[in-house]
């Protein structure tokens, strides 16, 4: 069984309407950049909880999560009214294997993200551990709205640091903005617009690719991949090509 410890709310930054990231401070065990925990109110006698991928690098203390607002949720509503200094719960030790170590060796590492599914690659890419054996990152982040892409001036100053070995790409499905690319993930592949953009292939011979968000681009994109590029899924017992994260 989970163990619990308190946090304290030390802020709340509102990007829209609907998205927010909150940050906590907690005496949580450490974890793995890529990981999740689990956050938690006592709403009405009962523990209501939710998992949340860390996007702060472990090393630093500000233990931070990007959350969307779900309108009938139990939790996010509650989460997002929060103010400093009040108090939550969350899970003393971290969960998940969306983590480099689960990673196998490749020349581009593709990272896939929908919406607040950007978390764990921006723990792992504000920690920097371990990245030195890809020659080329690209980073992708997919939202409807030019407006809910909240962390690109974070994503822009990782592109600056990794000098040339880290690629970023946005992607906004619902308008047309500048900068990005229009459409969904696994139809920007098919046609490869994707590649382009960004420069590189995506083969089964020199890629790997992680999957996280909308369980159905992570589908679609596997299919797909399957289908048109020989990929399959990595299983420790049998090295693949795609790692995806499941904890919704």
């Amino acid at each position: 069984m989970a163990e619990w410890v308190n946090a304290s709310v030390k802020q709340v930054t509102h990007w829209t309407d609907s998205l927010f990231s909150i940050t906590l401070n907690a005496p949580i065990t450490p974890f793995t950049a890529g990981q999740f925990a689990k956050l938690a109110l006592e709403i009405d006698g009962e523990r209501v909880q939710r998992a949340y991928s860390y996007v702060n690098a472990p090393s630093d203390e500000n233990l931070e999560f990007y959350l969307v607002t779900v309108p009938e949720g139990k939790l996010s509503p509650r989460l997002h009214a929060l103010q400093p200094g009040q108090p939550v719960i969350i899970t003393k030790e971290a969960a998940g294997f969306f983590v480099l170590d689960e990673i196998p060796d490749c020349t581009t590492l593709w990272m896939l993200a929908t919406g607040t599914a950007i978390g764990p690659y921006l723990s792992i890419l504000q920690e920097g551990k371990g990245l030195a054996r890809f020659e080329h990152i690209v980073l992708v982040h997919a939202a409807r709205y030019a407006q809910d892409l909240s962390y690109l001036p974070l994503m822009q100053q990782l592109q600056q640091r990794y000098n040339g070995q880290l690629r970023i790409q946005t992607v906004v499905s619902r308008e047309e903005t500048a900068g990005s690319l229009t459409g969904r993930i696994p139809k920007l592949i098919e046609s490869g617009e994707l590649e382009a953009a960004v420069g590189l292939p995506m083969t089964a011979e020199h890629s790997h690719i992680m999957l996280c968000g909308n369980p159905q681009m992570v589908r679609d994109t596997q299919q797909l991949l399957k289908e048109t590029r020989g990929m399959r899924k990595h299983l420790k017992r049998k090295p693949g090509h795609m790692t995806s994260e499941h904890y919704w």
